[in-house]
């Protein structure tokens, strides 16, 4: 490894010890120590380091694997080495899926093999694969509007594309076609699914990502947008049915354990209040989960290492996770976020400390804004923030944030609020969940200003005064 302290000193060191530790409100000596953080980080954050160190070890990282495990094992290392406190690996039980041998082609009238992958989570075909006629919609709504019954003994293909977008919502408008999409096909009596990827790219590879787990499955698969505009030409050059064979050897092979690695810097006057930050571990098993968030997971890392080199702590606590098992689904009633539903649920009595919550999975481009929740947009938080991230390029969000990212969700559930440091996506469905998810995908500048933008905000919000749940309550 070869991250190396990072330590303010100097100026810096002497303007905390004038004033820094008794200061009560967004004070001047906050907002200067947070520019030093900014420019600091700028110069090399260390980001880079940890994601390359990390996708080359361990490459893919899929939830209870045996490489997902290695890494968690690293990781505590690492933040251990980093100085951080109260590094944990606190593990939890998991059905290990494998995604085993995909096939899916046309047997008539035009064969031919098409790039696929199957979905996470999904089942396995017999061992022959499955042969039927292609039923080809070109929206899902189309599906949604075949009565029950109508499809009994066809393979469904959904052929619409995702809209790229800078927020991703094209994405999150998409995902149910992948996640609730098998079943509707098999509510309509279809025996096999496929979708084009849900990614915005126009490369021969597929797109994975989880779908729904339980009763009433069948065969799911995604293919590359290329073969999906085929499939499409092929329906238009011939009168005959299309006939397809879908092999999948996918399923849930053995009982393990995933795992949070959990580690801080605790804060000198409030240690109980908590600001949780992070990404997820796990990764597709495609790529070697670069931006599928090993982006993340160095993003906040080391950011939080820029503080935990400063010379005094900040007013409260600040907690980076790396969630496991973000991506795969789970058989019921598990399903999805098993790392995030573990660390809530273990600490049920205590999220009434936790103040904010937030995690980095939205890949490596630049932050572009920030968002707040509700009630904090005319706070002195906010105009402190925004005098220092400004000369980033980034603008203030006026929509309050009502998530945190995936893994925030069951503390946000659970009355937590959550702001977001919110990234261009714009790119990010080109390669996430794909095999094209490596290191070279990533650019360090972009990755330094999301590590400015990270370590800057997080300590103004460590030593305000604000109250995020009171702001909230009086709306």
């Amino acid at each position: 490894m070869r991250l190396a302290a990072k330590t303010l000193a100097g100026a810096l060191g002497l303007l905390i010890l004038a004033g820094g530790q008794g200061a009560m409100a967004q004070s001047a000596e906050d907002i200067r120590i947070a520019e030093q953080l900014r420019d600091r980080a700028l110069e090399g954050s260390g980001a880079w380091e940890i994601v390359e160190e990390l996708t080359t070890r361990f490459g893919a990282r899929p939830a209870g694997s045996a490489s997902e495990q290695a890494s968690a094992q690293w990781g505590a290392e690492l933040m251990t080495g980093m100085g951080f406190a109260n590094v944990e690996i606190e593990s939890f039980p998991l059905k290990l899926w494998e995604r085993g041998e995909t096939r899916v082609e046309i047997l008539s009238p035009f064969p031919q093999a098409l790039v696929a992958t199957a979905l996470g989570g999904t089942i396995a075909t017999p061992r022959g694969g499955i042969e039927a006629e292609a039923v080809i919609f070109e929206t899902y709504q189309e599906l949604l509007d075949q009565p029950e019954g109508s499809l009994t003994g066809k393979i469904v293909v959904v052929l619409q594309d995702t809209v790229p977008a800078q927020d991703g919502r094209g994405y999150g408008t998409s995902s149910p076609i992948r996640g609730q999409g098998p079943f509707e096909a098999a509510k309509r009596g279809a025996v096999g699914y496929v979708l084009r990827s849900l990614g915005t790219h126009d490369h021969r590879f597929a797109h994975t990502g989880a779908t729904r787990v339980g009763e009433g499955q069948i065969p799911a698969f995604a293919i590359s947008p290329p073969d999906a505009d085929q499939l499409r030409r092929a329906q238009r050059l011939t009168d005959e049915p299309i006939r397809m064979r879908l092999v999948s050897g996918a399923g849930f092979v053995a009982d393990s354990h995933s795992q949070n690695v959990v580690a801080e810097v605790v804060g000198w006057e409030f240690p109980d209040q908590v600001i949780v930050i992070g990404g997820h571990l796990d990764s597709w098993d495609l790529g070697t989960g670069a931006i599928d968030d090993g982006a993340g997971i160095a993003i906040t890392t080391a950011a939080l290492k820029l503080i935990e080199d400063l010379p005094v702590q900040p007013r409260r606590t600040i907690r980076v996770v790396w969630w496991g098992a973000e991506e795969v689904s789970q058989p019921p009633p598990s399903q999805g976020l098993a790392g995030a539903r573990f660390y809530a649920d273990r600490r049920a009595g205590v999220l009434d400390m936790h103040i904010a919550a937030s995690e980095s999975d939205f890949g490596a481009d630049r932050i572009y804004s920030l968002a707040l929740p509700a009630g904090a947009g005319d706070s002195d938080l906010r105009r402190a923030a925004m005098r220092v991230l400004t000369p980033l390029g980034i603008l203030f969000d006026p929509a309050p944030a009502t998530g945190g990212g995936p893994d925030t969700t069951p503390l946000v559930q659970a009355g937590v609020p959550a702001f977001r440091l919110n990234q261009n996506g714009m790119d990010y469905f080109n390669w996430h969940h794909t095999a094209d998810d490596v290191l070279d995908r990533i650019d360090p500048k972009a990755l330094d200003q999301n590590v400015a933008a990270w370590a800057a905000f997080l300590w103004l919000l460590a030593n305000s005064d604000i109250d995020f749940r009171a702001l909230r309550a009086a709306q």
